[in-house]
């Protein structure tokens, strides 16, 4: 597991934040509003960026409504469209006390994702907080589609 700690985030080109229900049902929501949300940052449904991006979301979001979760406690998701071709996904819970591990065992039935995840992104790690923690990746992003949409995935008017 990479230990890394995230300090210096540039500013972001675009930002999404939303706050889910602890449930497999948040978790559905989390990938479906980060397709959405690349498709709208010029990363259409479909591509590999959008594809990988809402891998990394479905893998973070499942665990922390499985692992993570606390009764009355929602998980945060955040995007960040970063300069350089890079997207930051973090997914917040409440619980800081379990920590995060990888699975080994080739007969066990669950367990890989945080495989899949260091798998698909530049890097990855956990910051604590003052209550839970923050699973973070990083994930390098294709080329822009060109398009009506300005920075941030911003409507541009046309006539």
């Amino acid at each position: 597991m990479n230990s890394e700690i995230s300090t210096q985030i540039p500013t972001p080109l675009g930002e999404l934040t939303l706050r889910l229900s602890s449930t497999p049902r948040g978790a559905r929501l989390a990938r479906r509003m980060t397709a959405q949300q690349l498709d709208a940052w010029g990363h259409p449904h479909g591509g590999d960026a959008n594809d990988t991006a809402q891998h990394v979301v479905a893998e973070l979001a499942a665990n922390a409504v499985t692992h993570g979760r606390l009764p009355g406690r929602d998980f945060a998701l955040r995007l960040l469209l970063l300069p350089e071709g890079t997207l930051r996904v973090e997914v917040s819970d409440a619980r800081g006390e379990r920590k995060l591990r990888i699975v080994t065992d080739p007969d066990a039935e669950g367990g890989r994702g945080l495989v899949l995840v260091a798998v698909l992104a530049t890097t990855w790690g956990v910051d604590e907080r003052e209550v839970g923690k923050t699973v973070w990746a990083e994930i390098a992003l294709s080329p822009r589609r060109p398009g009506p949409r300005g920075e941030g995935g911003q409507a541009r008017a046309t006539t």
